[in-house]
């Protein structure tokens, strides 16, 4: 059985799951914060059906958004840095800032305090020698620093890494006018001095071994000479005596010379000046800079890819993971989207836990990632946290956070929260379905009704955006199972919107379904999506 925590993926807003996660129980955070999150669930929706969503999923679009939730956020958010002991100066700065960024970046504030409101857990959840690594663009990067200054300090900054993703760019064409933009940031910090450390290293250059390894013994083994001599000479404390009549200070005992000498590994000038000989073999590298250019992006065809437009390579994350962390060790990612980081967690020894605000990242995870490349099994090898099982578990999460529970029906049954929104608000979320002769993805406009009191007057509002729509079918998920008389009202009303005729296949434009219904397989009865298909079979109702 795995421990509390440890080897999980958790379904649902990294916010909420982070604040009950223990004090100093992570080693490593990595985090790739979305800044254009649509892009990686089309890509994962195209990749599954062999087309792309003709409607705007919600994923992260909201989080550039100055909404009045948002706003309300903003508002509380000097409350809450000093609830995690945030300097009262760092307080006073934000504010400022805030106030600022809302008169002139009204959709970064909107961004920047969602991050906040992330990181300030984090680095509760940190251990004394644990980093955390922040993966962004120049969209955000040195917004991001400032408020990661005030909430690790300043002293815990370490490195800002520079990944070049390509050797060059397509974004540099006729007409325009920047230089191609080839690398992302990565922003490096610790929780203390004694953080975990492993110096790593990248191979010699070629032409630098050529030019400065030339020395060879007879053995084939090449090596170059280093000086003997103590930088600072006696004045540093260094001994002076006199080695094969040449009187230095050096950097090493009489004996370590002469055992140096001993062993083979002086080299002599014509004058009986010695240096030490460094064989090729023996180097380790060069240690690794701050500046990353050997570890290219993705290419399409590589096998790594699971359709995410922005999927790091699995190098990457081994580097970092090596660099900061020791076998054992606890590693989370707080944004895990396609998992690049889990599969280097496990490869590499490491626990890990893994979140992600879209069930649709969770499956393909769980699956593809997991079961499929490192022959994982649920239940024994890992655990999938927050996703509803049961009614009571469905009744659970709608107390606790009725927007991840409508998220987590829309997408129980394979639709997509959408930010589009008609003019009455009418539509949570769609399912996408081909139909005939037409280019396009057709769609399912879905409501859901989380609370008792559901009645017909909500099919009747739902009617409405159906005929206001150009949707083709609208779907009711509700809570809890209806009575016979209110059933019968309910399909009443449903049939009032007639049929949907695909290749004489009839399909009710209108239906309902229960979280019971869900949690037991059955879905809306529509034209299902097959990938490289445009007819498609109709899916029955089932149970």
């Amino acid at each position: 059985m795995t421990k509390p925590w440890i080897n999980k993926l958790y379904y649902g807003d990294c916010l909420t799951i982070m604040r009950d996660m223990p004090m100093g129980y992570v080693d490593l955070v990595y985090l790739d914060p979305p800044f254009n999150s649509n892009r990686d669930y089309n890509a994962i929706y195209k990749d599954e059906t062999g087309r792309p969503l003709p409607d705007q999923i919600e994923a992260f679009n909201d989080l550039w958004e100055l909404s009045e939730e948002r706003q309300r956020a903003i508002r509380m958010m000097p409350v809450l840095m000093r609830d995690y002991g945030i300097a009262d100066e760092v307080v006073e700065f934000w504010k400022i800032w805030m106030n600022a960024l809302r008169n002139t970046q009204p959709n970064l504030l909107a961004y920047l305090s969602y991050m906040t409101e992330r990181l300030l857990p984090l680095r509760s959840i940190l251990k004394p020698t644990g980093s955390i690594y922040l993966h962004c663009d120049a969209t955000a990067s040195h917004y991001i620093k400032v408020m990661m200054d005030g909430i690790f300090g300043h002293d815990a900054f370490v490195n800002e890494i520079i990944w070049k993703r390509y050797g060059a760019h397509n974004d540099v064409g006729q007409g325009s006018r920047h230089f191609g933009r080839v690398h992302d940031t990565i922003l490096f910090y610790s929780r203390s001095k004694k953080r975990t450390w492993t110096q790593l290293f990248t191979p010699l250059d070629p032409a630098y071994v050529a030019e400065t390894y030339r020395h060879d013994d007879g053995d084939g083994r090449k090596y170059t000479t280093t000086p003997l001599t103590a930088p600072g000479g006696a004045a540093k404390g260094n001994p002076v005596f006199d080695w094969k009549g040449h009187t230095r200070a050096w950097r090493y005992s009489k004996d370590t010379i002469q055992r140096l000498h001993d062993e083979g590994k002086l080299r002599y000038s014509r004058t009986g000046y010695a240096r030490q000989k460094m064989y090729l073999e023996d180097s380790r590298g060069v240690p690794l800079q701050s500046v990353w250019s050997d570890i290219s992006n993705l290419a399409g065809s590589n096998k790594e890819r699971l359709g995410y437009p922005t999927q790091k390579p699995l190098a990457l994350m081994k580097r970092i993971i090596e660099a900061s962390t020791k076998p054992g060790d606890v590693v989370l990612d707080p944004f895990c989207g396609c998992a690049t980081t889990i599969e280097a967690a496990h490869a590499l020894g490491r626990k890990w836990i893994g979140i992600d605000i879209a069930i649709h990242a969770i499956k393909r995870v769980a699956k593809v990632r997991l079961e499929d490349r490192l022959g994982l099994r649920e239940g024994v090898d890992f655990v999938i946290e927050g996703v509803p099982h049961t009614l009571e578990g469905a009744q659970d999460l709608w107390e606790r956070d009725k927007h991840q529970f409508q998220k987590w029906a829309i997408e129980q049954i394979d639709g997509f929260v959408t930010s589009r929104k008609t003019a009455d608000g009418g539509i949570d979320g769609r399912l996408y379905f081909a139909v005939p002769d037409e280019r396009d993805l057709q769609s399912m406009v879905i409501e859901v009704k989380g609370g008792k009191n559901v009645n017909p007057t909500v099919l009747r509002d739902l009617r409405g955006v159906l005929a206001r729509d150009q949707a083709l079918m609208a779907g009711l998920i509700i809570m809890d199972d209806l009575g016979p008389r209110k059933m019968a009202n309910f399909h009443r009303e449903m049939g009032m919107a007639d049929d949907l005729d695909v290749n004489g296949v009839l399909y009710p434009r209108m239906q309902i379904l229960t979280v019971r219904e869900i949690l037991g397989g059955k879905r809306f009865n529509t034209p299902s999506v097959a990938k490289g298909k445009s007819v498609n079979q109709p899916v029955l109702p089932m149970g």
